[in-house]
């Protein structure tokens, strides 16, 4: 007997219907977007964000008492969680594989920027897509605490976790603040000036003792004399400066380090090691040409931040040895910050080292790049999350979630033994 198929949109609902709603989500999604453009996060600034946390938890509390009603079961059953969980998928994938802009440019007109795909967290799409996974989410941990069962603990923790984390690392984004600070050595500086060069003052200061920093070994290149081209122009030769490799090529020139100084200074026809500020790295090399045999031998400096420094080793024509300035390997900025609340904090920052202070995150963010490591002040940027606790909580849940589910998996496989 041939089975008669199930007309659509009879409950139960199930993947047909589940994909329609999505796509249907979706359409409307781009349509507001190609209307009014970037979704204005702004709206949510508190108390905004808050009142709609409270909201959505209120809605979801009421939709525990009715968990039985077709439209929750659908919303969070399964069918229904896979197609919303395929869309976003699709968004992640768009994110990973374009260039993401902090700012779209209001002048530029592409149909892939108009969609929202140039930056797809602030696409009208993909924040449907997030408040959709909200209520799913929420309504899938609402029926199952109304039929509470001690081994769904670590469903539980795993999933409020998640949701927990969700709702914070969203509706949070428009209460984030984040600054950069400049501050000069031996000073003490709360202030911070944004794009208008409007001055605010912070609740948080930072106090400079010293800026420091190392740098790799530079390089050896071969230029133009007339243009300052290194050469070949298409594809320029570069030769490591390592004392543990001493030999290299640049092109149709064999090098051989002499001798090398990181830090050094001028003293007579050459130079001598100094690890004063003004110092600069030094090489002393034999150039040979293996074609003709020609040989130049002599010192090869960057100057740093003083141009009479500078030395370079002539070839023949207008062929000149020339070196490169030095890259950072790693800076560090000693300071004490000092909060009004009173708290203080002595602490030595460098990149991916952050600070965390209450509310407050200090990053290592950048020095003067002209004057090197004789820059007189350091850059450091300030973010100050106020949903950061609960998003912190959230992972906390998760992680004690996971594990419960460890330690029930290996207590039923003791007693199935």
């Amino acid at each position: 007997m041939k089975q008669q198929k199930r007309p659509l949109w009879q409950p139960p609902w199930q993947y047909k219907e589940s994909a329609l709603l999505v796509c249907g989500v979706l359409v409307a999604g781009f349509a507001l977007q190609l209307t009014l453009g970037h979704f204005n996060f702004f709206l949510l600034h508190y108390p905004a964000n808050a009142i709609a946390a409270g909201g959505l938890a209120l809605l979801l509390a009421l939709c525990a008492l009715a968990r039985k009603n077709a439209v929750i079961l659908w919303l969070s059953g399964i069918p229904f969680c896979v197609s919303l969980m395929a869309a976003l998928l699709c968004f992640s994938l768009v994110m990973g594989l374009t260039p993401q802009a902090a700012r779209v440019d209001p002048h530029a007109h592409n149909l892939f920027s108009d969609l929202g795909f140039s930056m797809v967290t602030a696409s009208w799409p993909f924040v449907l897509l997030y408040a959709l996974t909200l209520v799913s989410l929420g309504l899938v941990i609402m029926r199952r605490l109304a039929a509470f069962r001690k081994k769904d603990i670590g469903f539980y923790c795993n999933h409020l976790g998640l949701w927990i984390l969700l709702l914070a690392a969203g509706l949070g984004a428009t209460d984030m603040q984040r600054f950069v600070m400049y501050v000069r050595e031996g000073e003490v500086e709360w202030r911070v000036y944004s794009r208008n060069n409007d001055v605010f003052e912070l609740p948080i200061a930072v106090r400079l003792h010293d800026f420091s920093m190392e740098e790799y070994p530079p390089k050896l290149v071969i230029i133009n004399r007339e243009n300052g081209k290194p050469q070949p122009e298409d594809r320029p030769f570069y030769f490591q400066i390592d004392p543990k490799r001493p030999t290299g090529a640049l092109g149709d020139w064999t090098v051989v380090l002499d001798e090398y100084i990181h830090e050094a200074v001028r003293g007579g026809d050459g130079y001598k090691a100094s690890p004063m500020p003004a110092s600069t790295p030094a090489a002393r090399v034999t150039v040979t040409n293996t074609r003709t045999g020609a040989t130049k031998t002599g010192w090869v400096c960057g100057g740093g931040t003083i141009p009479e420094f500078f030395s370079g080793l002539p070839l023949d024509g207008e062929l000149t040895v020339v070196m490169t300035q030095p890259e950072p390997k790693r800076f560090v900025s000693d300071i004490t910050v000092l909060t009004k609340e009173g708290m203080k904090k002595d602490a030595r920052l460098e990149v991916n080292k952050p600070l965390s202070l209450g509310p407050w995150m200090l990053y290592q963010y950048g020095y003067d790049n002209q004057a090197g490591k004789m820059s007189a002040y350091s850059g450091i940027e300030l973010v100050r999350d106020a949903w950061l606790w609960p998003a912190y909580a959230g992972i906390f849940l998760m992680i004690a979630g996971s594990v419960w589910l460890i330690w029930a998996g290996t207590g039923k496989r003791r007693e199935d033994q």
